[in-house]
Protein backbone atom coordinates (compact mmCIF):
# COMPACT_ATOMS: atom_id res chain seq x y z
CA UNK A 1 0.00 0.00 0.00
CA UNK A 2 2.83 2.58 0.59
CA UNK A 3 3.17 2.24 -3.44
CA UNK A 4 -0.48 3.73 -3.90
CA UNK A 5 -0.27 7.43 -4.74
CA UNK A 6 -1.21 9.94 -2.15
CA UNK A 7 -4.64 10.96 -3.57
CA UNK A 8 -5.56 7.03 -2.55
CA UNK A 9 -4.16 6.57 0.68
CA UNK A 10 -5.97 9.85 1.38
CA UNK A 11 -9.31 7.85 0.43
CA UNK A 12 -8.86 5.03 2.12
CA UNK A 13 -7.92 7.34 5.14
CA UNK A 14 -11.36 9.19 4.74
CA UNK A 15 -12.89 5.64 5.69
CA UNK A 16 -10.72 6.46 9.17
CA UNK A 17 -13.41 7.86 11.84
CA UNK A 18 -11.21 6.64 14.97
CA UNK A 19 -8.92 9.60 16.18
CA UNK A 20 -7.09 6.56 17.55
CA UNK A 21 -7.06 4.70 14.17
CA UNK A 22 -5.91 7.91 12.47
CA UNK A 23 -3.08 8.90 14.35
CA UNK A 24 -2.27 4.85 14.26
CA UNK A 25 -1.74 4.93 11.04
CA UNK A 26 -0.02 8.27 10.79
CA UNK A 27 2.93 6.42 12.93
CA UNK A 28 3.62 3.37 9.90
CA UNK A 29 5.64 5.49 7.62
CA UNK A 30 6.49 9.73 6.56
CA UNK A 31 4.42 8.85 3.42
CA UNK A 32 1.61 8.46 5.86
CA UNK A 33 2.43 11.02 8.26
CA UNK A 34 1.95 13.68 5.57
CA UNK A 35 -0.76 12.04 3.79
CA UNK A 36 -2.76 12.08 7.55
CA UNK A 37 -1.67 15.12 8.79
CA UNK A 38 -3.27 17.09 5.39
CA UNK A 39 -6.41 15.00 5.49
CA UNK A 40 -7.03 15.62 9.37
CA UNK A 41 -10.27 17.85 9.41
CA UNK A 42 -10.81 17.13 13.20
CA UNK A 43 -9.27 16.87 15.81
CA UNK A 44 -9.66 16.03 19.69
CA UNK A 45 -7.74 17.47 22.77
CA UNK A 46 -8.82 15.18 25.55
CA UNK A 47 -6.36 18.14 27.65
CA UNK A 48 -6.25 21.48 27.13
CA UNK A 49 -2.72 21.59 28.94
CA UNK A 50 -1.36 18.08 27.13
CA UNK A 51 -0.39 19.85 24.07
CA UNK A 52 0.37 23.52 22.89
CA UNK A 53 -2.22 25.41 21.09
CA UNK A 54 0.06 26.03 18.06
CA UNK A 55 1.77 22.85 18.10
CA UNK A 56 -2.17 21.32 17.19
CA UNK A 57 -2.46 23.56 14.40
CA UNK A 58 1.01 23.18 12.69
CA UNK A 59 0.90 19.65 12.64
CA UNK A 60 -2.87 19.58 11.29
CA UNK A 61 -3.13 22.63 9.18
CA UNK A 62 -6.68 22.17 7.31
CA UNK A 63 -8.30 21.03 10.17
CA UNK A 64 -11.82 22.09 10.46
CA UNK A 65 -13.48 21.00 13.68
CA UNK A 66 -11.56 21.53 17.21
CA UNK A 67 -12.85 19.81 20.38
CA UNK A 68 -11.07 20.46 23.75
CA UNK A 69 -11.65 19.80 27.29
CA UNK A 70 -10.12 21.57 30.00
CA UNK A 71 -10.54 21.52 33.85
CA UNK A 72 -10.77 17.80 35.07
CA UNK A 73 -13.81 15.80 35.69
CA UNK A 74 -13.66 16.27 39.31
CA UNK A 75 -14.77 19.77 38.50
CA UNK A 76 -18.51 19.23 38.06
CA UNK A 77 -18.48 18.03 41.87
CA UNK A 78 -16.92 21.21 43.12
CA UNK A 79 -13.53 19.36 43.80
CA UNK A 80 -11.52 21.53 41.30
CA UNK A 81 -10.55 24.81 42.74
CA UNK A 82 -11.88 27.87 41.80
CA UNK A 83 -10.09 29.80 39.05
CA UNK A 84 -7.38 26.70 38.28
CA UNK A 85 -7.57 27.29 34.53
CA UNK A 86 -8.31 25.93 31.58
CA UNK A 87 -8.61 29.36 29.64
CA UNK A 88 -10.45 28.85 25.97
CA UNK A 89 -8.35 32.27 24.98
CA UNK A 90 -4.72 31.08 23.75
CA UNK A 91 -6.85 28.47 21.39
CA UNK A 92 -9.19 30.70 20.10
CA UNK A 93 -6.64 32.64 19.16
CA UNK A 94 -4.10 30.39 17.73
CA UNK A 95 -6.91 28.83 15.22
CA UNK A 96 -7.57 32.69 14.75
CA UNK A 97 -3.84 32.88 13.06
CA UNK A 98 -3.82 29.65 11.67
CA UNK A 99 -6.75 27.87 11.31
CA UNK A 100 -9.15 29.94 8.79
CA UNK A 101 -11.16 27.37 7.95
CA UNK A 102 -12.16 26.24 10.63
CA UNK A 103 -15.87 25.77 11.01
CA UNK A 104 -16.65 23.58 14.68
CA UNK A 105 -15.41 24.36 18.20
CA UNK A 106 -16.53 22.12 21.17
CA UNK A 107 -15.30 23.46 24.48
CA UNK A 108 -16.04 21.55 27.75
CA UNK A 109 -15.12 22.87 31.44
CA UNK A 110 -12.98 25.87 30.14
CA UNK A 111 -12.95 29.70 30.91
CA UNK A 112 -14.31 31.26 27.65
CA UNK A 113 -14.69 35.32 27.83
CA UNK A 114 -16.16 37.77 25.74
CA UNK A 115 -13.51 38.67 23.87
CA UNK A 116 -12.63 34.96 23.00
CA UNK A 117 -16.59 34.85 21.37
CA UNK A 118 -15.95 38.02 19.31
CA UNK A 119 -12.43 36.95 18.16
CA UNK A 120 -14.46 33.66 17.02
CA UNK A 121 -17.08 35.14 15.67
CA UNK A 122 -15.10 37.55 13.29
CA UNK A 123 -12.41 35.58 12.55
CA UNK A 124 -13.88 32.59 10.69
CA UNK A 125 -16.91 33.56 7.95
CA UNK A 126 -18.05 30.33 8.13
CA UNK A 127 -18.31 29.74 11.15
CA UNK A 128 -21.02 26.72 11.40
CA UNK A 129 -21.01 24.98 14.96
CA UNK A 130 -20.20 25.93 18.65
CA UNK A 131 -21.07 23.70 21.67
CA UNK A 132 -19.80 25.12 25.06
CA UNK A 133 -20.76 22.53 28.07
CA UNK A 134 -20.29 23.41 31.13
CA UNK A 135 -17.95 26.25 30.54
CA UNK A 136 -17.83 29.78 32.20
CA UNK A 137 -16.44 33.44 32.02
CA UNK A 138 -18.93 34.69 29.20
CA UNK A 139 -22.00 36.24 29.18
CA UNK A 140 -24.57 36.90 26.67
CA UNK A 141 -22.59 40.05 24.56
CA UNK A 142 -20.69 37.03 23.82
CA UNK A 143 -23.27 34.95 22.43
CA UNK A 144 -24.76 38.22 20.64
CA UNK A 145 -20.89 38.53 18.68
CA UNK A 146 -21.76 35.12 17.47
CA UNK A 147 -25.08 35.61 16.71
CA UNK A 148 -24.27 38.85 14.78
CA UNK A 149 -20.98 37.92 12.78
CA UNK A 150 -21.37 34.04 12.11
CA UNK A 151 -23.91 34.18 9.34
CA UNK A 152 -24.29 31.06 8.43
CA UNK A 153 -24.26 29.33 12.22
CA UNK A 154 -26.12 26.01 12.01
CA UNK A 155 -25.14 25.08 15.83
CA UNK A 156 -25.06 26.96 18.69
CA UNK A 157 -25.04 24.28 21.66
CA UNK A 158 -24.73 25.64 25.12
CA UNK A 159 -25.27 22.90 28.27
CA UNK A 160 -24.92 23.51 31.81
CA UNK A 161 -22.79 26.70 31.68
CA UNK A 162 -22.95 29.66 33.94
CA UNK A 163 -23.52 32.28 31.93
CA UNK A 164 -24.20 35.97 32.71
CA UNK A 165 -26.84 37.74 31.73
CA UNK A 166 -26.86 41.05 29.95
CA UNK A 167 -30.51 41.15 28.76
CA UNK A 168 -32.45 39.41 26.68
CA UNK A 169 -31.18 41.49 23.07
CA UNK A 170 -28.37 38.49 22.44
CA UNK A 171 -31.53 36.89 20.37
CA UNK A 172 -31.82 39.79 18.32
CA UNK A 173 -28.80 40.05 17.20
CA UNK A 174 -29.42 36.81 14.40
CA UNK A 175 -29.72 39.24 11.44
CA UNK A 176 -32.96 38.60 9.44
CA UNK A 177 -31.18 36.45 6.66
CA UNK A 178 -30.10 34.15 8.92
CA UNK A 179 -32.17 30.67 8.29
CA UNK A 180 -29.46 28.11 8.39
CA UNK A 181 -29.82 27.10 12.35
CA UNK A 182 -30.37 23.54 12.35
CA UNK A 183 -29.80 23.49 16.34
CA UNK A 184 -30.07 26.01 18.98
CA UNK A 185 -30.07 25.10 22.91
CA UNK A 186 -30.29 27.81 25.52
CA UNK A 187 -31.73 25.60 27.92
CA UNK A 188 -28.86 26.84 30.54
CA UNK A 189 -29.68 30.26 30.62
CA UNK A 190 -31.54 31.83 32.94
CA UNK A 191 -32.32 35.42 32.28
CA UNK A 192 -35.38 36.40 30.19
CA UNK A 193 -35.58 36.24 26.50
CA UNK A 194 -37.48 38.58 23.96
CA UNK A 195 -40.45 35.65 22.81
CA UNK A 196 -41.54 37.68 19.18
CA UNK A 197 -37.50 37.54 18.76
CA UNK A 198 -37.44 33.94 19.63
CA UNK A 199 -40.56 33.01 17.56
CA UNK A 200 -39.35 35.07 14.23
CA UNK A 201 -36.27 33.55 14.39
CA UNK A 202 -37.70 30.19 14.55
CA UNK A 203 -39.83 30.84 11.34
CA UNK A 204 -37.29 31.74 9.39
CA UNK A 205 -35.18 28.74 9.71
CA UNK A 206 -36.68 25.68 7.28
CA UNK A 207 -33.99 23.15 8.60
CA UNK A 208 -33.86 23.46 12.35
CA UNK A 209 -34.18 19.89 14.26
CA UNK A 210 -33.29 20.87 17.69
CA UNK A 211 -34.48 23.51 19.97
CA UNK A 212 -34.20 23.60 23.97
CA UNK A 213 -35.33 26.42 25.41
CA UNK A 214 -34.55 27.97 29.13
CA UNK A 215 -37.23 28.64 32.13
CA UNK A 216 -38.35 31.72 31.04
CA UNK A 217 -39.79 30.71 27.99
CA UNK A 218 -43.89 30.37 28.53
CA UNK A 219 -46.04 27.70 26.99
CA UNK A 220 -47.95 30.83 25.02
CA UNK A 221 -44.52 31.18 23.54
CA UNK A 222 -43.94 27.32 23.48
CA UNK A 223 -46.82 26.92 22.03
CA UNK A 224 -46.12 29.37 18.37
CA UNK A 225 -42.82 28.15 18.16
CA UNK A 226 -43.77 24.63 17.96
CA UNK A 227 -46.43 25.75 15.74
CA UNK A 228 -43.37 27.24 13.31
CA UNK A 229 -41.75 24.39 13.47
CA UNK A 230 -43.46 21.36 12.80
CA UNK A 231 -40.51 19.29 11.36
CA UNK A 232 -38.68 19.64 15.04
CA UNK A 233 -37.21 16.59 15.87
CA UNK A 234 -35.30 17.39 19.96
CA UNK A 235 -37.95 19.84 21.98
CA UNK A 236 -36.99 21.51 25.14
CA UNK A 237 -40.04 22.79 26.86
CA UNK A 238 -39.03 25.71 28.53
CA UNK A 239 -40.93 26.53 32.01
CA UNK A 240 -44.30 24.36 30.84
CA UNK A 241 -46.10 25.79 33.45
CA UNK A 242 -49.58 24.65 31.90
CA UNK A 243 -52.92 25.64 32.65
CA UNK A 244 -55.87 23.12 30.58
CA UNK A 245 -57.98 25.44 30.27
CA UNK A 246 -56.37 28.37 28.52
CA UNK A 247 -55.96 28.93 25.13
CA UNK A 248 -52.29 28.75 25.02
CA UNK A 249 -52.76 25.18 26.24
CA UNK A 250 -54.84 24.16 23.64
CA UNK A 251 -52.77 25.78 21.06
CA UNK A 252 -49.68 23.82 22.23
CA UNK A 253 -51.88 20.46 22.01
CA UNK A 254 -53.01 21.27 18.75
CA UNK A 255 -49.34 21.87 16.99
CA UNK A 256 -48.06 18.76 19.26
CA UNK A 257 -50.58 17.11 17.53
CA UNK A 258 -48.66 18.15 13.67
CA UNK A 259 -45.15 17.54 15.03
CA UNK A 260 -45.12 13.85 13.71
CA UNK A 261 -40.89 14.13 13.81
CA UNK A 262 -40.52 14.38 17.94
CA UNK A 263 -38.13 12.12 18.87
CA UNK A 264 -36.48 13.55 22.33
CA UNK A 265 -38.34 16.05 25.00
CA UNK A 266 -36.34 18.11 28.10
CA UNK A 267 -37.24 20.69 30.39
CA UNK A 268 -40.35 21.13 32.17
CA UNK A 269 -39.20 23.16 34.99
CA UNK A 270 -42.59 24.15 36.29
CA UNK A 271 -44.51 21.54 34.94
CA UNK A 272 -46.91 19.82 36.90
CA UNK A 273 -50.07 16.73 36.66
CA UNK A 274 -51.23 18.57 33.57
CA UNK A 275 -47.94 17.61 31.39
CA UNK A 276 -49.13 14.24 30.53
CA UNK A 277 -52.07 15.39 28.86
CA UNK A 278 -50.52 17.88 26.72
CA UNK A 279 -47.52 15.84 25.49
CA UNK A 280 -49.66 12.48 25.15
CA UNK A 281 -50.08 12.59 21.68
CA UNK A 282 -46.00 12.27 21.06
CA UNK A 283 -45.22 10.26 23.77
CA UNK A 284 -45.41 6.89 21.40
CA UNK A 285 -42.59 8.42 19.10
CA UNK A 286 -40.51 9.65 21.90
CA UNK A 287 -37.04 7.60 21.96
CA UNK A 288 -35.50 10.14 24.34
CA UNK A 289 -37.58 11.79 27.32
CA UNK A 290 -35.81 13.90 29.90
CA UNK A 291 -37.41 14.72 33.32
CA UNK A 292 -34.07 15.51 35.09
CA UNK A 293 -35.22 19.10 35.62
CA UNK A 294 -38.65 18.53 36.97
CA UNK A 295 -39.32 18.01 40.36
CA UNK A 296 -43.35 19.05 40.78
CA UNK A 297 -44.02 16.53 38.28
CA UNK A 298 -45.83 14.19 40.88
CA UNK A 299 -44.93 10.26 40.25
CA UNK A 300 -48.24 8.87 39.08
CA UNK A 301 -47.31 11.68 36.61
CA UNK A 302 -44.06 10.10 35.42
CA UNK A 303 -45.06 6.13 35.70
CA UNK A 304 -48.38 7.25 33.22
CA UNK A 305 -46.01 9.09 30.53
CA UNK A 306 -43.64 6.06 30.63
CA UNK A 307 -46.38 3.61 29.87
CA UNK A 308 -47.29 5.47 27.06
CA UNK A 309 -43.12 6.50 25.79
CA UNK A 310 -42.93 2.41 24.81
CA UNK A 311 -40.12 3.45 22.03
CA UNK A 312 -37.68 5.57 24.85
CA UNK A 313 -34.43 4.21 24.58
CA UNK A 314 -32.94 7.34 26.59
CA UNK A 315 -34.29 8.28 30.01
CA UNK A 316 -33.13 10.73 32.46
CA UNK A 317 -35.22 10.96 35.44
CA UNK A 318 -35.43 12.02 39.44
CA UNK A 319 -35.36 9.46 41.98
CA UNK A 320 -38.97 10.61 43.44
CA UNK A 321 -40.09 8.37 40.95
CA UNK A 322 -39.37 5.70 43.55
CA UNK A 323 -38.84 1.63 42.64
CA UNK A 324 -42.49 0.82 41.72
CA UNK A 325 -41.94 3.83 39.33
CA UNK A 326 -39.10 2.13 37.86
CA UNK A 327 -40.96 -1.19 37.55
CA UNK A 328 -43.15 0.47 35.30
CA UNK A 329 -39.73 1.49 33.10
CA UNK A 330 -38.84 -2.34 33.01
CA UNK A 331 -42.49 -3.20 32.10
CA UNK A 332 -42.85 -0.21 29.58
CA UNK A 333 -39.45 0.51 28.08
CA UNK A 334 -38.05 -2.81 26.55
CA UNK A 335 -35.71 -0.85 24.15
CA UNK A 336 -34.27 1.63 27.16
CA UNK A 337 -30.38 2.07 26.45
CA UNK A 338 -29.47 4.53 28.97
CA UNK A 339 -30.99 5.37 32.34
CA UNK A 340 -30.28 7.95 34.71
CA UNK A 341 -31.75 8.57 38.09
CA UNK A 342 -30.73 11.74 39.61
CA UNK A 343 -31.58 12.74 43.59
CA UNK A 344 -33.79 15.47 44.69
CA UNK A 345 -34.37 17.32 47.85
CA UNK A 346 -38.17 18.99 47.24
CA UNK A 347 -39.96 16.27 48.54
CA UNK A 348 -38.16 16.25 51.79
CA UNK A 349 -37.54 12.84 54.03
CA UNK A 350 -40.47 11.54 53.39
CA UNK A 351 -40.42 11.46 49.47
CA UNK A 352 -40.04 7.98 47.77
CA UNK A 353 -36.56 6.87 46.95
CA UNK A 354 -34.92 4.56 44.69
CA UNK A 355 -33.08 1.79 46.29
CA UNK A 356 -31.55 -1.62 44.91
CA UNK A 357 -35.03 -3.41 43.72
CA UNK A 358 -35.48 -0.72 41.47
CA UNK A 359 -32.84 -1.28 39.38
CA UNK A 360 -32.97 -4.87 39.76
CA UNK A 361 -36.55 -4.88 37.92
CA UNK A 362 -34.94 -2.49 34.85
CA UNK A 363 -32.46 -4.42 34.54
CA UNK A 364 -34.78 -7.66 34.35
CA UNK A 365 -37.19 -5.78 31.93
CA UNK A 366 -34.26 -3.93 29.72
CA UNK A 367 -31.31 -6.12 28.32
CA UNK A 368 -30.28 -3.23 25.73
CA UNK A 369 -29.37 -1.20 28.69
CA UNK A 370 -25.73 -0.19 28.28
CA UNK A 371 -25.31 3.18 29.71
CA UNK A 372 -26.27 3.80 34.00
CA UNK A 373 -26.05 6.79 35.96
CA UNK A 374 -28.02 5.42 39.54
CA UNK A 375 -28.08 7.68 42.56
CA UNK A 376 -29.65 5.66 45.66
CA UNK A 377 -29.86 4.69 49.21
CA UNK A 378 -28.82 1.15 49.23
CA UNK A 379 -27.19 -1.73 46.90
CA UNK A 380 -26.95 -5.41 47.82
CA UNK A 381 -23.78 -7.60 46.86
CA UNK A 382 -27.48 -9.74 45.29
CA UNK A 383 -29.00 -6.76 43.70
CA UNK A 384 -25.34 -6.19 41.91
CA UNK A 385 -24.55 -9.85 40.93
CA UNK A 386 -28.57 -9.90 39.12
CA UNK A 387 -27.80 -6.56 37.32
CA UNK A 388 -24.71 -7.97 36.19
CA UNK A 389 -26.42 -11.57 34.57
CA UNK A 390 -29.36 -9.02 33.35
CA UNK A 391 -27.54 -6.80 31.45
CA UNK A 392 -24.09 -8.04 30.58
CA UNK A 393 -23.63 -5.03 27.70
CA UNK A 394 -23.04 -2.48 30.04
CA UNK A 395 -19.90 0.12 28.75
CA UNK A 396 -20.96 2.71 31.52
CA UNK A 397 -21.65 2.02 35.05
CA UNK A 398 -22.23 4.41 37.74
CA UNK A 399 -23.65 3.76 40.71
CA UNK A 400 -23.83 6.61 43.68
CA UNK A 401 -25.12 5.41 46.79
CA UNK A 402 -25.57 8.40 49.00
CA UNK A 403 -24.35 7.13 51.86
CA UNK A 404 -21.03 6.62 50.22
CA UNK A 405 -19.76 4.01 52.79
CA UNK A 406 -22.81 1.88 53.19
CA UNK A 407 -22.44 -1.68 53.57
CA UNK A 408 -24.73 -4.47 51.88
CA UNK A 409 -27.75 -3.93 54.36
CA UNK A 410 -28.66 -7.36 54.39
CA UNK A 411 -25.98 -8.84 54.97
CA UNK A 412 -23.42 -6.07 56.48
CA UNK A 413 -21.03 -7.10 53.70
CA UNK A 414 -18.85 -4.51 51.55
CA UNK A 415 -19.78 -4.91 48.10
CA UNK A 416 -16.63 -6.04 46.99
CA UNK A 417 -18.65 -9.17 45.50
CA UNK A 418 -21.28 -7.49 43.49
CA UNK A 419 -19.20 -4.85 41.66
CA UNK A 420 -16.84 -7.87 41.38
CA UNK A 421 -19.76 -9.24 39.46
CA UNK A 422 -20.44 -6.24 37.41
CA UNK A 423 -16.71 -6.43 36.00
CA UNK A 424 -16.54 -9.98 35.37
CA UNK A 425 -19.97 -10.35 33.38
CA UNK A 426 -19.44 -6.84 31.52
CA UNK A 427 -16.46 -7.05 28.79
CA UNK A 428 -16.94 -4.11 27.23
CA UNK A 429 -17.17 -1.47 30.13
CA UNK A 430 -15.75 1.57 29.50
CA UNK A 431 -16.51 3.65 32.39
CA UNK A 432 -16.58 2.65 35.98
CA UNK A 433 -17.90 4.85 39.38
CA UNK A 434 -18.17 3.30 42.63
CA UNK A 435 -19.54 3.73 46.09
CA UNK A 436 -20.81 2.21 49.33
CA UNK A 437 -18.42 -0.05 51.50
CA UNK A 438 -15.56 -1.57 49.36
CA UNK A 439 -12.24 -2.98 50.39
CA UNK A 440 -8.75 -3.94 48.56
CA UNK A 441 -10.69 -6.65 47.44
CA UNK A 442 -13.25 -4.67 44.95
CA UNK A 443 -9.86 -3.40 43.04
CA UNK A 444 -7.94 -6.61 42.83
CA UNK A 445 -11.40 -7.83 40.71
CA UNK A 446 -11.20 -4.75 38.79
CA UNK A 447 -7.54 -5.61 37.99
CA UNK A 448 -8.39 -8.94 36.74
CA UNK A 449 -11.63 -8.35 34.56
CA UNK A 450 -12.21 -4.92 33.73
CA UNK A 451 -9.89 -5.20 30.70
CA UNK A 452 -10.96 -2.46 28.48
CA UNK A 453 -11.93 -0.12 31.67
CA UNK A 454 -10.83 3.38 30.22
CA UNK A 455 -11.88 5.52 32.70
CA UNK A 456 -12.75 4.70 36.73
CA UNK A 457 -13.61 7.29 39.45
CA UNK A 458 -13.81 6.34 43.33
CA UNK A 459 -14.48 7.82 46.53
CA UNK A 460 -13.96 6.31 50.44
CA UNK A 461 -13.26 2.95 49.44
CA UNK A 462 -10.06 0.95 49.89
CA UNK A 463 -8.37 -0.31 52.60
CA UNK A 464 -4.80 0.06 51.58
CA UNK A 465 -2.23 1.22 49.08
CA UNK A 466 -2.65 -2.48 47.20
CA UNK A 467 -6.18 -1.61 45.80
CA UNK A 468 -5.07 1.08 44.02
CA UNK A 469 -1.88 -0.99 42.77
CA UNK A 470 -4.45 -3.84 41.36
CA UNK A 471 -6.10 -1.32 39.02
CA UNK A 472 -2.75 0.32 37.68
CA UNK A 473 -1.21 -2.99 36.93
CA UNK A 474 -4.67 -5.00 35.81
CA UNK A 475 -6.21 -2.19 33.78
CA UNK A 476 -4.38 -1.94 30.75
CA UNK A 477 -6.19 0.32 28.98
CA UNK A 478 -7.22 2.91 31.46
CA UNK A 479 -7.14 6.60 30.34
CA UNK A 480 -7.95 8.63 33.57
CA UNK A 481 -8.06 7.43 37.18
CA UNK A 482 -9.85 9.74 39.57
CA UNK A 483 -9.52 9.15 43.98
CA UNK A 484 -10.86 10.76 46.68
CA UNK A 485 -10.69 10.23 50.15
CA UNK A 486 -9.22 6.67 49.86
CA UNK A 487 -5.78 5.48 52.07
CA UNK A 488 -3.69 5.17 48.95
CA UNK A 489 -0.45 6.86 49.68
CA UNK A 490 3.03 7.52 48.10
CA UNK A 491 3.63 3.31 47.96
CA UNK A 492 1.09 2.88 45.30
CA UNK A 493 1.69 6.62 43.61
CA UNK A 494 4.85 5.29 42.98
CA UNK A 495 4.64 1.78 42.63
CA UNK A 496 4.75 1.79 38.33
CA UNK A 497 5.39 5.35 37.46
CA UNK A 498 5.40 4.27 33.70
CA UNK A 499 2.09 3.56 33.83
CA UNK A 500 1.06 7.12 33.81
CA UNK A 501 2.73 7.49 30.44
CA UNK A 502 -0.15 5.26 29.24
CA UNK A 503 -2.83 7.85 30.99
CA UNK A 504 -4.42 10.89 30.33
CA UNK A 505 -4.52 11.92 33.89
CA UNK A 506 -4.32 10.69 37.45
CA UNK A 507 -6.74 12.61 39.96
CA UNK A 508 -6.53 12.02 44.05
CA UNK A 509 -7.57 14.44 46.58
CA UNK A 510 -8.15 13.95 50.27
CA UNK A 511 -6.11 10.91 50.15
CA UNK A 512 -2.22 9.72 51.81
CA UNK A 513 -0.29 11.02 49.03
CA UNK A 514 2.69 13.53 50.38
CA UNK A 515 4.27 16.58 48.86
CA UNK A 516 7.50 14.29 48.66
CA UNK A 517 6.01 11.36 46.82
CA UNK A 518 4.69 14.29 44.16
CA UNK A 519 8.06 15.34 43.71
CA UNK A 520 10.01 11.80 43.01
CA UNK A 521 6.82 11.20 40.71
CA UNK A 522 8.26 14.43 38.88
CA UNK A 523 11.41 13.71 39.45
CA UNK A 524 10.89 10.28 37.76
CA UNK A 525 8.57 11.10 34.82
CA UNK A 526 9.67 14.82 33.50
CA UNK A 527 7.48 13.82 30.83
CA UNK A 528 4.49 14.47 33.32
CA UNK A 529 3.50 17.10 34.91
CA UNK A 530 2.54 17.06 38.36
CA UNK A 531 0.17 19.82 39.95
CA UNK A 532 -0.03 19.76 43.74
CA UNK A 533 -3.70 22.40 44.90
CA UNK A 534 -4.10 23.90 47.96
CA UNK A 535 -6.69 26.39 48.65
CA UNK A 536 -6.10 28.51 51.81
CA UNK A 537 -4.42 30.93 49.56
CA UNK A 538 -3.96 33.52 52.72
CA UNK A 539 -1.64 31.23 54.38
CA UNK A 540 1.38 32.29 53.06
CA UNK A 541 2.08 28.48 52.39
CA UNK A 542 4.63 28.22 49.51
CA UNK A 543 6.63 24.54 48.43
CA UNK A 544 9.72 26.16 50.11
CA UNK A 545 8.04 26.17 53.60
CA UNK A 546 5.79 22.81 53.20
CA UNK A 547 7.33 20.06 54.71
CA UNK A 548 7.96 16.72 51.91
CA UNK A 549 5.88 14.89 54.60
CA UNK A 550 2.97 17.29 54.75
CA UNK A 551 -0.03 15.59 52.61
CA UNK A 552 -0.81 17.24 49.78
CA UNK A 553 -4.73 18.61 49.21
CA UNK A 554 -5.28 17.57 45.76
CA UNK A 555 -2.90 16.50 43.40
CA UNK A 556 -3.33 16.18 39.53
CA UNK A 557 -1.02 14.29 37.08
CA UNK A 558 -1.26 14.56 33.16
CA UNK A 559 1.28 13.32 30.40
CA UNK A 560 2.10 16.77 28.54
CA UNK A 561 4.11 17.43 25.51
CA UNK A 562 3.79 21.59 26.36
CA UNK A 563 5.99 21.28 29.76
CA UNK A 564 4.94 23.16 32.61
CA UNK A 565 1.45 25.67 32.34
CA UNK A 566 2.76 29.36 32.10
CA UNK A 567 -1.27 30.37 33.88
CA UNK A 568 -0.88 27.97 36.77
CA UNK A 569 -2.53 30.23 39.94
CA UNK A 570 -0.15 30.14 43.28
CA UNK A 571 -1.93 28.13 44.93
CA UNK A 572 -1.24 25.45 42.28
CA UNK A 573 2.43 24.19 42.54
CA UNK A 574 3.69 22.39 39.29
CA UNK A 575 6.39 20.09 40.51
Amino acid sequence: MRYFPEEVVEHIFGFLTSHRDRNAVSLVCKAWYRVERLSRRSVFVGNCYAVRPERVAARFPRLTSLRVKGKPHFADFNLVPPDWGGNAAPWIEEAARSCPALLELRLKRMVVTDESLELLARSFPNFQSLVLISCEGFSTNGLAAIATHCRYLRELDLQENEVEDRGPQWLSCFPDSCTSLISLNFACLKGEVNPATLERLVARCPNLQTIRLNRSVTVESLAKIVERAPQLRDLGTGSFAVDLRSEACHKLMNALRKCKSIRSLSGFWDARSQCRTVIYPICANLTGLNLSYGPLIQCSELTFLIRHCWKLRRLWILDSIGDRGLAVVAESCKDLQELRVFPVDIYGAGSPFVTEEGLVAVSSGCPKLHSLLYFCHQMTNAALITIAKNCPNFTRFRLCILDPKKPDPITGQPLDEGFGAIVQSCKNLRRLSMSGLLTDQVFLYIGMYAERLEMLSIAFAGDSDKGMVYVLNGCKNLRKLEIRDCPFGDGALLQDVKKYETMRSLWMSSCDVTLGGCKSLAQKMPGLNVEVMHEDEGSGKTQENTSDRDKVEKMYVYRTLAGPRDDAPDFVWTL
